[in-house]
């Protein structure tokens, strides 16, 4: 102290189990009780077993299938659906989504709803810092929300997911014992599934990033696969797609687009048992809402087209070949929206060469297969899980049908329909804020984690190039503890290296610091320089200070943080109810050194 006042669940959770028993409950008289007995009779089911589509009635029961078949009768007692005319099909699953602020929608709620209303009952979301998947999971618990897969993360120093995300959000290994090892690492936070950056190819458009050999990839799934983690790989040529078949990833979640796939791959990925989801979604040159280059010889164009053909070709290929196909997206990439494209993704296996039936098993049974949850979920069973679509069409003839969404179950209650409202949770696109405390961190603590027991996380520029940073907590001669970065430069304009002090575990949940005036702390540096940085729910504030090599004690009132001038959103006005996170960092030259010691961060 410097003297400154300081005032393993099962894996593939039924989240949307306890969302919607909390959630619908407070929604409206409209919502189901739990437990009640549902039958929708007269409906045309696809039941996604290889059955042809038949009338039939299906009976829900305390969240599952009951009774399947045209004789059923609806119990005594029973709601009644009535579905003549209408076709009824498991709830589709997207394998592969980032719930990420850049995407559209860009907030959770929005993004749950979105799916929801789309009739997607399962998916994987990519984009969280394992530090976030519980409060996320409190968040999503009380939302209308599909079941959703929390992934942790994993690349090659250098590689693509390694090129943006610090290590507490991506992984970094490059052998087979650091892949073991992180593995054994991220098992606390009960990940669903592990997601390994493997091809650092970049279609074309920029050099490539490094890419894991054999090896590294096929410790990394044998150490998953012995704590029952599903493993998918981020795999875009050929060449990595033999590398993934050989190390037996579950999943290639992209598509092999830069030739057309050869019989080795093939033969490779069924003795492995590897499945693919191509994710045409996010390839397709020019997609949904959006106008065509106004030159069709632009060369990014040509080049995104090509690509975009083998894709569709690779399908087809794997798929005559007997590989199984899953459904995913990447849905929260730019132009590739939630909800909408995991639709559109089926009506893509139909431009490939599938069948509407085969699209139709491609975004239900295929791809709980694909994750091994089919026991559970995925075709229309009894026993299994009442995640279903009532749509006004006939998909299995004209896949577009896929669109005419009339009612969503998931585990058994209506979410989507006639007398269905969206509990209130959905429409607050934030959590609720808590009153922050004074004492941020003090680093005498748990070793990497602040007195507000969140974990402390690097921050530096993005690219392959990347600031090189080392934050240490380290005793002084006075026999305290201080936080110490030093940091070298990347070579590129601003550069910048700092580390985030999350005011709430994953920087999820919001304080409010209105009973405060500003940021206090010490610092030291080596006379340049620094930046101290606030996040809040609208954007990223900062204030310049500059630190030589003796201490000094700094407080910096709110009103004096300025709107941070590579903030790429939309900034909204200071409030000091919506924070965030803490930051201290700075920059310096193209390839220049930059020391600074922190201590003592509290609010005043």
């Amino acid at each position: 102290m410097r003297g400154l006042p300081v005032t393993f669940q099962p894996k593939f959770r039924a989240i949307a189990a306890t969302a919607l028993s909390l959630s619908l409950l407070a929604g409206g008289a409209s919502a189901q009780a739990s437990g009640e007995t549902i039958a929708i009779v007269g409906a045309t089911v696809f039941d996604a077993t290889g059955a042809a589509p038949r009338v039939a009635n299906v009976v829900i029961r305390d969240g599952r299938i009951a009774a399947v078949g045209p004789d059923v009768a609806a119990p005594a007692g029973a709601t009644t659906i009535d579905g003549r005319g209408k076709a009824l099909t498991p709830g589709f699953f997207d394998l592969h989504t980032h719930w990420t602020p850049n995407g559209a929608p860009n907030q959770t709620p929005a993004i749950a709803t979105a799916y929801v209303e789309a009739g997607v009952t399962t998916l994987n979301d990519f984009h969280q810092p394992p530090e976030s998947f519980a409060p996320r999971r409190r968040w999503l618990s009380q939302l209308a929300s599909p079941h959703v897969n929390l992934t942790a993360r994993m690349s090659t120093p250098g590689g693509h997911g390694a090129d943006w995300a610090d290590t507490a959000t991506t992984k970094w290994v490059n052998t087979p014992e650091a892949a073991r090892k992180a593995v054994r690492e991220l098992l606390p936070y009960e990940p669903d599934l592990i997601k390994a950056f493997a091809d650092g190819w970049r279609y074309g458009f920029s050099a490539d990033n490094t890419s894991m050999d054999v090896d590294t990839l096929s410790a990394l799934v044998d150490e998953a696969h012995k704590n029952d983690l599903k493993v998918v790989t981020h795999t875009v040529t050929v060449e990595r797609g033999k590398v993934a078949a050989r190390a037996k990833v579950d999943v290639i979640v992209h598509s092999l687009q830069d030739r057309p796939v050869d019989q080795e791959t093939i033969d490779l990925m069924l003795a492995s048992g590897t499945a693919y989801a191509p994710t045409l979604a996010v390839y397709e040159p020019v997609k949904p809402g959006q106008s065509p280059p106004d030159s069709l010889d632009n060369p990014r164009f040509v080049q995104s087209n090509a690509k975009f053909q083998y894709a569709l070709q690779n399908v087809k290929a794997f798929h005559d070949a007997g590989i199984l196909i899953a459904l995913g997206t990447d849905a929260g990439m730019p132009g590739t929206l939630h909800g909408f494209s995991t639709l559109h993704e089926m009506e893509l296996m139909v431009q490939a060469g599938l069948t509407p039936v085969e699209a139709l098993m491609v975004g239900t049974a295929n791809s709980a297969r694909a994750m091994g949850v089919l026991d559970d979920r995925g075709t229309i069973e009894v026993g299994k899980r009442a995640d279903l679509v009532l749509l006004d069409g006939a998909p299995w003839t004209n896949i577009a049908d896929v669109r005419k969404t009339e009612r969503v179950f998931i585990d058994g209650r209506q979410v989507v329909g006639p007398g269905t409202a969206l509990p209130q949770a959905n429409a607050m696109m934030t959590l609720p804020a808590t009153p922050a405390q004074a004492l941020i961190d003090d680093f005498e603590g748990e070793a990497g984690r602040t007195r507000l027991d969140t974990l402390r996380v690097q921050d530096t520029d993005g690219g392959m190039d990347r600031s090189v940073l080392i934050s240490l907590v380290a005793p002084e001669p006075d026999g305290d503890k201080a936080l110490r970065l030093s940091a070298r430069m990347s070579v590129k304009d601003d550069p910048h290296a700092g580390v985030i002090l999350p005011l709430s575990r994953g920087s999820l949940e919001p304080v409010d610091a209105r009973a405060f005036e500003g940021l206090s702390f010490a610092l030291r540096g080596d006379g340049g320089e620094y930046k101290v940085m606030v996040r809040t729910v609208g954007g990223w504030w900062q204030a310049e200070v500059k630190a030589g090599p003796e201490w000094a004690t700094f407080r910096t009132p709110f009103a004096d943080l300025q709107p941070a001038a590579n903030w790429r959103g939309d900034q909204t006005p200071w409030t000091g109810a919506d924070l965030l996170e803490v930051q201290f960092g700075g920059g310096r030259g193209a390839g220049e050194a930059l020391w600074l010691e922190v201590d003592d961060v509290s609010f005043y």
